[in-house]
């Protein structure tokens, strides 16, 4: 849970970096990146958040992104 907790935080920055080269959805490659960045990010936290406290697991994905 650790591993996949400490991936998804670095996919965080990743969707966030794509969401600011989209400049305002505008353009197709950051936006397929920010989709598919946000969706395994969201879905680690989930899934590290079976395993872990919800506010540590919360503390450390936005820590690591």
């Amino acid at each position: 849970a650790w591993i996949v907790l400490v991936l998804s935080g670095v996919l965080e920055a990743v969707w966030a970096s794509a969401l600011a080269a989209s400049r305002g959805f505008r353009r197709p490659v950051p936006i397929v990146v920010f989709v598919v960045g946000l969706v395994a990010s969201m879905a680690g936290l989930a899934y590290a958040t079976t395993e872990l406290p919800t506010g540590t697991a919360y503390a450390v994905w936005v820590g690591s992104g």
